[in-house]
């Protein structure tokens, strides 16, 4: 591969999206890279599905509706996706896309590989080396395994886009087309880590905040899953108090950037890749504090295999992963994922993160859920998970749980006393039917 850069070379590449929507034939497999789609090939992909037939679109976190989600699609565009979102749950509750858990690069098939790879860069520096923003997760290993398998790789180039350190990188002459990025009106903190609209913290997040910031000790390296109940815990004073904390994780919610950069997070205590911020996404946050990222080298985006590599966030001393739950029973065993046979997310980086910081030197995971659901009618600490039910992590691995009314510590506890726990921070209302349910289980 030539690394050499051309200008001439690079402009003799540039295509338009109406260009590669016809590069598409019935029953071509297409896939665009995770993080947010080339938003101006997506609008023309989508032009055409009166003359397209069986064409497998793989969208790993959908951020845009091209309307392939919609019903009456599905003879021209067959959907799959890795993590639901709030742009495609619909189609998801009607049976109308599937989902794929995502198989290592390495582990690929040929027929994992789809025909035509889409991807989002920034332009390219005077080394034409392209960057991939504030979202890199494996798009490099993508690209260069379509390339192995000689398949066609389209690059949209967004001006707006910023450079950080690490791995976050592609030249040019390992992109076959450029396509001019159209602007979609998405922009930085616009919505949660998950793509759902933000709304004001309901107040028991603060005492979740609270009683979290306790676990949190002074030089703990630190990951905060994706979820509405974790994501605000930041702006809520997780970390007041604290200092020399490490970061190591998959995105950063509101207000890890500014606390970067008063001196908070300054990872300067960390046993892996001290002095930096370790992530594979940075997101939710302000536009002014995408511009202080903008070539920080306190900032490293990493490919997530590295990032999520157990031995990896094990090699953080004192790693304290936090992380959502929908809902918990009495064994511990809980689920991040759906109730019964209804997907609402996926595991992501959370079962990584989990059994690493059990295998860190003096790391704990904490677990995070409201008490209750629905307004208060049904209670998030319960019996039994409901039928169907995926198990995000094991009873055995969960360390804290953290309600509004308390910590429940179940690290080396008997299955009668993880229950006796667990109920103490279930809400009162629910507390004498929990304990006679666990009478009955445990005596």
């Amino acid at each position: 591969m030539k690394m050499s850069f051309s200008k001439e070379e690079y402009k003799r590449k540039f295509i338009s999206p109406e260009q590669v929507a016809q590069m598409v034939k019935n029953g071509d497999r297409l896939a665009f890279t995770m993080g947010r789609e080339a938003f101006a090939c997506g609008l023309a992909i989508s032009a055409r599905k009166e003359e397209l037939k069986d064409v497998k679109i793989y969208a790993a976190t959908p951020t845009f509706d091209f309307g392939w989600y919609d019903a009456g699609w599905e003879d021209s565009f067959a959907v799959t996706i890795s993590v639901p979102t709030a742009t495609c749950q619909e189609a998801i509750d009607n049976h109308r896309c599937d989902i794929w858990a995502a198989v290592p690069i390495e582990k690929m098939e040929p027929d994992d590989i789809p025909d035509i790879l889409l991807t989002e860069v920034s332009p390219p520096d005077e080394k034409g080396f392209c960057s991939f923003g504030s979202s890199l997760w494996n798009k490099k290993k993508q690209i260069h395994k379509a390339r192995q398998a000689k398949k066609v790789v389209i690059a949209e180039v967004n001006s707006n886009l910023i450079r950080t350190y690490g791995d976050n990188f592609i030249h040019c002459s390992e992109i076959d087309y450029f396509v001019e990025h159209i602007s979609s009106g998405h922009t930085a903190g616009s919505g949660s880590l998950a793509g759902r609209a933000l709304k004001e913290p309901e107040r028991y997040l603060e005492d979740i905040a609270g009683y979290v910031n306790g676990l949190i000790r002074d030089g703990d390296t630190i990951q905060i899953g994706v979820g509405r109940t974790t994501e605000p815990l930041v702006k809520l004073g997780l970390f007041k108090g604290k200092h020399d904390i490490g970061f190591h994780t998959e995105a950063t919610p509101p207000g890890i950037i500014s606390l970067v950069e008063e001196g908070v997070i300054n990872g300067r205590l960390k046993t892996l890749h001290p002095g930096k911020v370790i992530a594979t996404s940075l997101g939710g946050s302000t536009q002014k504090e995408m511009d202080w990222v903008n070539m920080n080298p306190l900032f490293w985006l990493v490919d997530v295999d590295y990032l999520e590599d157990i031995r990896v966030i094990a090699a953080n001393d004192n790693m304290t992963a936090i992380n959502n739950a929908l809902t918990i029973d009495l064994t511990g065993q809980y689920t991040a994922q759906g109730l019964g046979t209804q997907l609402l997310s996926a595991p992501g980086g959370q079962q990584p993160f989990v059994f690493g910081a059990w295998l860190s030197k003096g790391g704990r995971p904490i677990t995070v859920l409201p008490s209750t659901a629905r307004n208060g009618t049904v209670s998030r600490i319960v019996p039994f998970l409901p039928l169907g039910t995926s198990v995000t992590i094991p009873g055995s691995y969960t360390y804290y749980v953290v309600t509004e009314y308390g910590i429940a510590n179940l690290r080396g506890k008997t299955s009668r006393q993880k229950a006796e726990e667990l109920i103490s921070i279930a809400h009162p209302d629910f507390r004498f039917e929990l304990k006679k349910e666990a009478k009955r289980l445990w005596g």
